[in-house]
């Protein structure tokens, strides 16, 4: 009895082909902020984890995450957490408005965050009872974090934007007709200031271009992760104009971070 053995080429398979692509994070905080978003998707899907809402789709043949954060800073974190947790993103946007603080800056303009940081973050010196309060010799500090890699502690002035992300966003400017659009420095705290001396105080000692309340907290989740990250921030209503707050200008960020969505997609 003879056995035939055949050699049998190995058939090497590559899943790459099936593999889906990291998602694009997009993030709002209000329904205003993010339902222009959600009707761009295509084939929308809507999640809910805890208190915050994430809407899974695709944007000209990518996979693209719509994350509502609610307001706050504390809302920011734990959504950019949850949103890097489920969904793996490979780049996280957040946008939305904001109030002005450089004064050559008017409603309807755009900041492309360059960097964020923690506005409402203070430390002051000892006084003695009756010495009085001063807010404007308070002095922002630096967040610290410990590092994944080592366990060490490194302390964060500002939370600094991806260069590509920051780029691609600005690249975009020539298209936006509905106001400017500069690189700036986004101040995130729980507060809404509308004392102009106070807004002054901020643009000239911290370098703030306008004030929201979440950037800086997702940007230091996304710092954590190692995931790259910006800020858009339409001014939505500037005291230093007596400029009120109008709606529209949460939509026109969102069709302009639509925009930038498209152009950073045409790079992958």
């Amino acid at each position: 009895m003879f056995i035939r053995l055949i050699a049998l080429a190995p058939v090497v398979v590559s899943f790459s082909i099936f593999a889906q692509p990291q998602p694009i994070l997009i993030q709002g905080a209000m329904e205003i902020e993010t339902s222009t978003l959600v009707s761009a998707l295509k084939e929308s899907k809507q999640t809910t984890v805890g208190s915050w809402t994430f809407w899974q789709g695709e944007i000209d043949g990518y996979p693209v995450v719509v994350s509502r954060t609610e307001v706050g800073l504390a809302n920011a974190a734990a959504s950019t957490t949850i949103g890097i947790e489920n969904f793996n993103p490979k780049y996280i946007i957040n946008q939305g408005t904001s109030g002005g603080h450089d004064p050559k800056l008017y409603r309807g303009d755009i900041v492309v965050g360059e960097a964020s940081f923690n506005m409402g973050a203070y430390k002051s010196t000892f006084k003695e009872k009756g010495q009085g309060i001063d807010p404007t010799q308070w002095q922002n500090f630096d967040v610290t974090m410990r590092l994944r890699e080592n366990g060490e502690f490194v302390e964060y002035k500002q939370f600094k934007a991806d260069e590509k992300l920051v780029n691609i966003a600005y690249s975009q400017a020539d298209v936006y007709k509905n106001g400017k659009v500069v690189k700036g420095l986004i101040g995130s705290a729980d507060e809404w200031n509308r004392e102009v001396d106070r807004i002054n105080w901020f643009h000239d000692t911290l370098g703030t271009s306008v004030e929201e309340m979440e950037t800086s907290a997702a940007a230091l989740v996304a710092q954590a992760y190692q995931v790259p990250f910006v800020g858009i921030r339409v001014l939505s209503n500037t005291d230093q104009h007596k400029q009120d707050f109008d709606p529209q200008t949460a939509i026109d960020c969102q069709l302009y971070t639509l925009d930038v969505v498209k152009a950073l997609i045409k790079q992958q």
